[in-house]
């Protein structure tokens, strides 16, 4: 891996850049190890119980999802639907939506809750933007989701890969309608701006959990700095950029605590709410406190849409990029747009 001062830059980054601060180093572990089996939680749930019947889906097999598979795999891409485990990918690959994960498998950072692993990465492909955008192409995607692992070793956090992931996208395949679920950049202005100036159909930061949980499931980032990347992408965006952010329960949070934390997020103008429960990928995962029924996943969108948010998902299968198509297709209307229409 290169050290911050070396590091390689993904495309459309410039060689004047200052060098990474010092403080962009993370600990990091392996897959093995991603920094939440330690946590106590009272009356946590054993990793081998028997999940509640609403947690079950039949496994993915369909001709579109065999199809998608086959192809991802021999363009040696990453999709997040793989890496997270997502329960969805069936449902969601067969709908003509694929979420894909750019500059590698390996994150700097090392969240309690993620199954990607973390340690410190070595992948750089200048050409994996116009890899992506060709695969989307090819499997004639309606609705691409394009995110990465954090890239804390880059100068540009992986900005510039980004950005060419959306201008090969829009080339390639004008018709695809793309949304970036994007790491937070730390905070910096000069990153998102250079990916939101892209102009993408929606622009998600998830902040994943209630801030008073950061401690022990989001090392290394902030709450409230998360929170005003939202802000400045709406912004930045000048009303053409739809903005998004989601959350996961199951980790001891309160239900006033999340419509609380759904209010932060409406005063820093996101427009689509996602929420869906925990899972526990592995026993050094962060353990799920409880199950939360789809009752209170029911109180949770209603609460949230009367917050004012134009889109709103909330069930215990809901991932942030499930039925992201719609979700985006949802807020443009209330815009008085169609997705991928120019605001006026």
């Amino acid at each position: 891996m290169a050290t911050p001062e070396t590091a390689p830059t993904g495309p459309g980054t410039s060689s004047r850049q200052s060098a990474a601060p010092a403080d962009r180093v993370h600990v990091t572990r392996s897959r093995a190890n991603p920094g939440g089996g330690d946590v106590e939680v009272d009356d946590a749930i054993p990793f081998r119980s028997r999940k509640p019947s609403w947690l079950k889906v039949p496994p993915p097999g369909g001709p579109t999802y065999r199809r998608l598979k086959a192809t991802i795999g021999d363009e040696g891409l990453n999709t997040v639907c793989e890496e997270a485990n997502c329960p969805n990918i069936g449902e969601c690959w067969e709908r003509g939506t694929a979420t894909f994960m750019i500059l590698g498998d390996v994150c700097t950072r090392r969240c309690g809750f993620c199954n990607v692993q973390t340690g410190k990465p070595t992948f750089n492909d200048p050409l994996e933007p116009l890899r992506v955008a060709n695969q989307v192409k090819q499997l004639g995607l309606r609705h691409a989701v394009v995110t990465s692992v954090d890239r804390d070793d880059l100068p540009d956090y992986g900005a510039g890969a980004f950005v060419g992931v959306v201008r090969s996208i829009r080339r390639l395949a004008p018709g695809c309608t793309v949304e970036l679920l994007t790491p937070d950049f730390r905070g910096q202005e000069m990153p998102l701006a250079r990916v939101v100036a892209e102009k993408p159909d929606v622009f998600n930061h998830n902040v994943e959990t209630v801030p008073r949980l950061y401690p022990k499931a989001r090392r290394g980032s902030k709450f409230m700095r998360s929170a005003r990347v939202l802000r400045m992408a709406r912004e930045m965006g000048e009303g053409e950029v739809i903005t998004k952010s989601g959350l996961m329960v199951g980790l001891g949070e309160q239900f006033d605590e999340l419509v609380e934390t759904f209010g932060v997020l409406r005063e820093h103008g996101v427009q689509i709410l996602t929420v869906g429960q925990y899972l526990r990928p592995t026993e050094n995962h962060l353990p799920v406190a409880r199950y939360w029924h789809p009752d209170e996943f029911r109180a949770l969108e209603k609460a949230a849409r009367e917050l004012g948010f134009e889109s709103v998902a909330a069930g215990p299968l809901v991932r942030s990029s499930y039925h992201a198509d719609q979700s985006a297709r949802e807020a443009a209307e209330g815009r008085g747009r169609a997705p991928g229409q120019d605001a006026a």
